[in-house]
């Protein structure tokens, strides 16, 4: 590990997608809030979204080239998932992330890090680390629950032996008796044995790496934390919710990309409601509704009487031209509702007491198979 004197370096390289990015660089605060050499490995394009996020933390930001369009196929300057959201250039951009292993290697011949901290969709990061005899930890942004329903997947493939999307099996060996559909599970094309064989080095990253850092913390899922290590044999460290390293009201608002409201204005909002009687809905930004289902989400707000805050993808008919008629005077006029048209300032509104539930999705990504098949991703 070199100099003991010498100052601990931690190289974090989160991957180029806004949901995994911003806990990436959270955790990135709580190093450094600790007093170690922080230091965010990313692409040109996206350091405006991570200086952001960053705010008044002792991070440093390197940059590494992403691969050019002649050799992904890509549009130039697709450098984060909100440019690649097409069911044809998805799986293109996932496949494209692999050509930053020689680049990210080179950085780390610069840089002399102790330790890496890779995004799970980086498994070759792995063996990139071990070049220089320094550690390659998987951060997950994600808790242990749902990890473990990945890895059981991933490992007994369950899905293989349904007949259909909506099917239900019981994944296997996992603690509590859960069921889950074919269509609940993140979608691929069939037959991509590139992308087939990502998620099998993934799983076996795991296993491999130094150790996984889960965005959770012990007591609030002990028998998925405990099954994590002792039964998918994985060494784990639980340091979240992430999300807690930024405190400043401020900085909370300006996570990620520039919101698409006022803080201020959606404060005031939602100041002026009684505590725990908003819903929040954000489905974010990889999720595809049609108009017909973007109405009916519109009527069941209506129907429920809750006062909402909705976030709908900017760009997503701008006119909103699918909310039913009179939705606007009925609700949004009466201020029972708020309609968020882009980036929303996601901790602040759900740190807000007014706040009690949370409507969110599943990640899914766009498959031509579950079109095939009439469903919604």
């Amino acid at each position: 590990m070199g100099n003991e004197n010498r100052e601990l370096h931690v190289l974090f390289f989160p991957f180029p997608a806004n949901g995994h990015i911003i806990p990436s660089i959270d955790l990135a605060r709580v190093f450094a809030s600790r007093g170690i050499k922080t230091t965010v490995v990313t692409t040109p394009l996206n350091v405006p979204l991570i200086s952001r996020t960053i705010g008044k933390a002792n991070i440093k930001i390197k940059t590494i080239k992403f691969p050019s369009h002649e050799e992904t196929g890509l549009p130039e300057g697709c450098e984060n998932s909100d440019s690649a959201l097409s069911s044809d250039l998805i799986m293109t951009f996932l496949k494209a992330t692999v050509l930053l292993r020689d680049p990210l290697e080179n950085l780390m011949q610069q840089e002399h890090p102790d330790c890496v901290i890779a995004d799970m969709f980086y498994p070759w990061a792995t063996d990139s680390a071990a070049k220089f005899g320094i550690p390659r930890v998987v951060f997950h942004g994600m808790g242990f629950f749902p990890t473990c329903v990945s890895a059981c997947v991933r490992t007994y493939k369950p899905q293989d032996n349904v007949s259909s999307w909506s099917e239900p099996f019981a994944v296997p060996e996992l603690p509590g008796e859960i069921t889950i559909t074919k269509m609940q599970l993140p979608q691929t094309p069939k037959h991509d044995e590139v992308f087939t064989k990502l998620l099998d080095e993934v799983n076996a990253s795991e296993l491999k790496s130094h150790g996984v850092i889960a965005n959770s913390f012990y007591e609030l899922e002990p028998v998925y934390a405990d099954f994590y290590r002792k039964e998918l044999g994985r060494r784990a460290w639980h340091l979240g919710p992430v999300c807690l390293s930024n405190r400043d009201a401020e900085e909370k608002a300006c996570r990620g990309r520039e919101a698409a409201i006022d803080e201020h204005e959606c404060l005031k909002w939602l100041d002026s409601k009684e505590p725990n009687s908003v819903v929040y809905l954000c489905f974010g930004s990889m999720t595809a509704f049609s108009d017909a289902q973007l109405k009916e989400i519109a009527l069941g707000l209506e129907a429920s009487g809750q006062n909402f805050i909705w976030v709908v993808k900017k760009g997503l008919n701008e006119k909103l031209e699918w909310l039913p008629e009179g939705f606007e005077e009925r609700i949004l006029g009466q201020g029972k509702g708020l309609i968020i048209r882009g980036w929303a300032p996601q901790v602040m509104i759900l740190d807000h007491e007014s706040v009690g539930g949370f409507v969110t999705h599943c990640c899914l990504l766009y498959t031509s198979d579950a079109a095939d098949e009439g469903l919604g991703v």
